[in-house]
């Protein structure tokens, strides 16, 4: 450890959220393991944290992010955490994302009355979520439930259901397993249902680009897997020039192909109200990640993805 490293504390930003603290504090935690660096939580409140309105009537993606960035640039601060499926697809001039760190499981789950599975509930069940990527893909199922859209936090959300308001709610795994409310889950989604946002229990940590000592410390925490398989996910959304208001799901594995580590991309868009929806896959190496993402998109929107993102609900 060295003196600097002792003495100097790092500002790290945070959303102000139960999810957002708890994943701040973890990646603060483990920067302070890896690097010996002090770590200080600084809360940020963002414009999606002040709106109560839907995030596409916010303006969609960026909105939860826009305030950290901010104040990483004015100095403020000396790294954030976001989850990286609110990021823009849009390189930040000024910032590096320095670290994505081990990744969560990042499919959805089901939370509902009575613990009741998605095939269980039965037609006309409310079910609540915020993404139009989960509505979409929720009415394609064909399981003629009502999808109504909601707001909050994890404990609002899974709240209504409890209360008797709603009868199930989906979520994202990722966040009930950081707050240790696995036990609430009534059914894990198969991404054959139900295929995960781009990014989705992935944190990504930012810091400027020319603050070599916090992107040297920060960079201890990286997990070249979970980068590839987000650089992947990301460039579909990118190439389709969508951002997190748009159905589009995009899931990256790695798995052992024959010559080594393989990448296993998929990707869906979706229309709003589930009439219709174009799905693909593609493989290869993980240096790969980006350019099989952008293949795969140039392939749904072959197919028309264009137009169905664009179909209303």
């Amino acid at each position: 450890m060295t003196a600097s490293t002792a003495t100097t504390t790092l500002r790290l930003g945070t959303r102000g959220s139960a999810l957002a603290r708890t994943q701040s504090q973890t990646v603060a935690d483990a920067l302070t393991a890896a690097t010996g660096a002090a770590v200080e939580l600084v809360p940020i409140v963002t414009e999606g944290d002040r709106s109560r309105a839907a995030i596409q009537q916010l303006g969609g993606t960026g909105v939860f992010v826009a305030a950290l960035r901010d104040a990483l640039l004015a100095g403020e601060i000396d790294l954030a955490v976001h989850s990286y499926k609110d990021l823009p697809t849009a390189v930040q001039p000024g910032l590096t994302i320095a670290a994505v760190p081990g990744r969560e499981d990042p499919r959805d789950a089901l939370v509902a009355r009575d613990g009741l599975t998605l095939g269980e509930l039965p037609p006309g069940s409310t079910v609540g979520t915020g993404a139009p990527r989960r509505v979409a893909q929720l009415r394609a199922l064909g399981l003629g439930l009502d999808v109504v859209p909601i707001r909050g936090n994890v404990d609002t959300r899974m709240g209504r259901v409890s209360s008797g308001d709603l009868d199930a709610v989906v979520l994202a795994r990722a966040g009930l397993s950081r707050l240790g409310r696995l036990d609430a889950v009534t059914e894990t989604l198969d991404p054959l249902q139900v295929l995960p946002a781009p990014a989705q229990g992935a944190l990504a940590v930012e810091c400027r680009s020319g603050d070599a000592r916090t992107r040297e410390l920060v960079g201890r925490l990286e997990d070249s897997s979970a980068r590839s398989c987000v650089v992947a996910e990301r460039s579909v959304l990118a190439t389709l020039e969508a951002g997190c208001s748009a159905p589009v799901a995009a899931y990256a594995e790695v798995a052992e192909g024959d010559a080594g580590p393989e990448l296993f991309l998929r990707a869906s868009v979706t229309a709003i109200d589930g009439s219709d929806a174009v799905r693909g896959s593609v493989s290869g190496p993980l240096p790969d990640a980006a350019a099989l993402g952008r293949a795969l998109a140039a392939e749904l929107l072959d197919r028309g993805a264009a137009e169905l993102m664009a179909v209303d609900a």
